[in-house]
């Protein structure tokens, strides 16, 4: 018997938001001998869009609920939506790191479908702005502190998923987790003041990067004894997790939404997850959502009725997410300093992919982070894209490879007592390395701190001695 908790997203004020979902379910789990009963079904209801509401808040109350299920065997199954992803995920942190203030009660499978782990790009636009979309709520004002995690880039969510890709395998112990993602937007959903609804690599609200959490952790930093202008690459993984692409699913509404709408694709691959009792099982499973995500990798392009003209294009090539945090080796943030990117060798910042970089995106409380949307395909070069319905018609012509791709960065402060250097990616590393397809990769540019002499001195002269304007003299060498 498996006891199953449904956790809705940011703003819902009504279970409605589920839709069928829950009942279609619990009949299809019975056709496949899935033991799972509507009593053993339940809805949250939580509250997110009280400006006093934080995301420690809801967790906190989320860990009250769950004590009063007085479930038989101490554990669950959930589905989640949207931002009940990183809810019930932060729950699992705290469930961890502080054991006596948290139940005890063990999650066995959490899927979660268009989860925004690493946040969405809408959620900076505010709360003015964000109530003019009904795609994501009807008439309750959000609330701005969840918002503020939900921003690409927020300290809070980069916390969270940072403990995931440097943490232990979750499939390791017995605990399974699963990203069931849509592949484009509700075109009929599309707001056409805020061009982010409609985003291709989105499901409208979610990019899919975004919600895989499969991602990585990069950092470009100064090696031991290494010179101060020269940055080596340094890649860690997150622990595998079973990541599929909903084909035709979007974030939300009544007739493309993942959850809303109740797709059959949805169900079945929700089955496919509850049914994983082992590492083996789950595994299997990874490989083959890894080859269904590829077959429709290959089917990308979608053709927009347009009324009476041509149809709009669409080429849904796989994208990344990187997330850039420019630090230096003290932790300091720099603030004005310029990333930039290039191509080939000796690197030109000319030579990038025309059309790579789809978006830029500083987070509004932390302007040294920035989120870049690329073009992971055109990143890696691509084969010619014909058009479906005339194959000797070109979409787009094959695009070469320009690896490797190196970063250089251009501090805003050069001189003074305390200072940063122009620094640029060692020759031998290639940041495509760092790079997924569907991925979140989060880079830390850390820059060596200069420190010189003058800031510091030591004297044997006695008599008054101005030392206002001194010279700031020789760094310090490095350790």
């Amino acid at each position: 018997m498996t006891t199953l908790v449904f956790v809705h997203g940011w703003s819902v004020t009504n279970t409605s938001t589920y839709g069928n979902l829950p009942q279609r379910l619990q009949q299809q789990a019975a056709a496949q001998g899935v033991a799972l009963n509507l009593a053993d079904i339940w809805l949250s209801e939580y509250v997110s869009f009280d400006d006093a509401v934080t995301m420690a808040d809801v967790v906190r109350a989320f860990d009250h609920a769950l004590r009063d299920l007085h479930l038989v065997d101490a554990s669950f199954a959930c589905i989640t939506h949207s931002t009940g992803g990183p809810v019930v995920r932060e729950w699992l942190r705290a469930q961890r790191e502080r054991p006596g203030a948290y139940s005890t009660i063990r999650l066995t499978h959490l899927m979660m479908l268009a989860p925004a782990n690493f946040g969405s790009a809408l959620a900076q636009l505010g709360k003015s702005v964000l109530g003019r979309l009904r795609a994501w709520f009807d008439g309750i004002e959000p609330g701005q502190r969840i918002l503020d995690w939900l921003e690409l880039g927020s300290a809070e969510s980069l916390s969270l998923n940072l403990d995931h890709i440097h943490g232990d395998d979750p499939a390791a112990k017995g605990q399974y987790l699963f990203v069931l993602t849509g592949d484009r937007p509700d075109r009929s959903l599309y707001d056409h003041i805020n061009s982010y609804t409609g985003e291709d690599g989105s499901d409208g609200v979610v990019r899919i990067a975004a919600a895989n959490l499969n991602a990585r952790h990069a950092v470009l930093a100064r090696d031991d004894g290494g010179a101060d202008d020269t940055l080596a690459l340094h890649v860690a993984r997150a622990p595998r997790t079973a990541f599929k692409l909903i084909p035709g699913a979007a974030h939300s509404g009544t007739d493309q939404g993942i959850m809303a709408a109740a797709p059959q694709a949805t169900v079945e691959a929700l089955l496919r997850c509850l049914r994983v009792k082992d590492a083996d099982a789950y595994r299997h499973l990874c490989d083959a959502f890894d080859a269904e995500n590829a077959q429709r990798d290959a089917d990308r392009v979608e053709l927009e009725p347009v009324g009476p003209f041509s149809p709009r294009i669409h080429i849904h090539d796989p994208r990344s997410l990187m997330i850039v945090r420019l630090t230096d080796e003290s932790g300091e943030p720099l603030r004005g300093s310029r990333l930039l990117l290039n191509a080939g060798t000796p690197p030109n910042p000319d030579w990038m992919p025309q059309g790579f970089m789809l978006d830029r995106q500083a987070n509004s409380h932390q302007p040294h982070v920035v989120s870049m949307f690329l073009n992971h395909t055109l990143l890696s070069g691509s084969p010619r894209i014909a058009d479906p319905t005339n194959t000797r018609k070109t979409l787009r012509a094959a695009t070469d490879v320009h690896r490797p791709y190196n970063a250089t960065v251009q501090p805003a402060d050069l001189a003074g007592f305390v200072h940063h250097a122009a620094t640029a990616m060692a020759a031998s590393d290639d940041l495509f390395d760092a790079l997924g397809p569907h991925q979140t990769t989060v880079l830390d540019v850390v820059l060596p701190r200069l420190v010189h002499e003058g800031v510091f001195r030591l004297t044997q002269e006695l008599t008054p001695e101005d030392f206002s304007h001194v010279a700031p003299g020789p760094a310090i060498p490095s350790r």
